[in-house]
């Protein structure tokens, strides 16, 4: 149901609530991460970020009423692969990371603009792009992709490149076309409707259970058109039907935004 009981009565208390606890979480580990960044290797900062995610998920649901349900996992292969997501929020990073050990992820370079970021972000081994793309963007991309690829680990990217609300997209960007074929890894689409439960431009949180589901991977080798056609179709129409199964509203198709 798109509504269901939380633990705190009104949006404004159950939104107020959260919000506290995310900065609280947020700072604390936040600060964690930043002293075991001084130790040797990825795995002191890799455990506790996996710890964060965790936590934050069950956050969402004590305090915002926003139950996690994951499905598809038995979509998921055995072997490291590229996880191509929806992005509705920024619950969609908590919500999929806390679900792997270790999982790289391709982010903005507007990150690096908080003081110590770039270190921790270094430890992390996550993949750091320019947000206004280009070649120099495409080929940062293609070299930090390689290294986790190396490393036998997954990879998560949002093909949009760009945060988007419930039932509207962007174009899909062709770089996970590259990286799938670069490094012979099979795609995994991800769809959401968590966008519902918690949207980024809104400070308050609606109860009720969002959905993560992994959809049939794609091999590697087809044409990129094709290929982008075929990810963004998956993706956007079975988001929609999640939507609507939370909503109980008619199932529509998502809608095009330009920059």
């Amino acid at each position: 149901m798109f509504k269901s009981a939380s633990l705190f009565g009104g949006d404004v208390m159950r939104s107020f609530a959260f919000a506290v606890a995310y900065w609280f979480l947020s700072v604390t580990y936040s600060f964690m991460a930043l002293v075991l960044t001084l130790l040797p290797g990825r795995q002191p900062v890799k455990w506790i970020i996996k710890r964060y995610t965790r936590r934050m998920v069950q956050a969402m649901r004590v305090f915002a009423g926003i139950k996690l349900e994951v499905r598809g996992r038995r979509n998921v292969p055995k072997v490291p692969v590229i996880f191509a997501c929806k992005h509705h929020s920024w619950g969609d990073g908590f919500c999929i990371y806390s679900q792997f050990d270790d999982l790289a992820f391709v982010t903005g370079d507007h990150l690096e603009k908080y003081p110590l970021m770039s270190t921790l972000l270094s430890k992390l081994g996550a993949i750091v792009v320019n947000n206004c793309g280009g070649i120099e963007a495409r080929k940062n991309l293609a070299s930090r992709s390689a290294d986790a690829a190396k490393d036998g680990r997954s990879i998560l990217i949002y093909p949009e490149g760009h945060l988007n609300a419930p039932g509207t997209y962007r174009r899909y960007r062709s770089g996970v076309w590259h990286m799938m074929n670069n490094f012979d890894m099979q795609v995994v689409p991800v769809a959401t409707n968590l966008g519902l439960f918690w949207q980024e431009d809104r400070y308050s949180k609606t109860p009720g259970t969002a959905v993560l589901e992994f959809l049939e991977p794609i091999a590697p080798g087809m044409a990129k058109d094709e290929f982008l056609t075929l990810l963004r179709d998956r993706i956007e129409a079975r988001s929609q039907e999640l939507i609507s199964e939370a909503t109980g509203k008619p199932l529509t198709p998502s809608v095009l935004v330009t920059d």
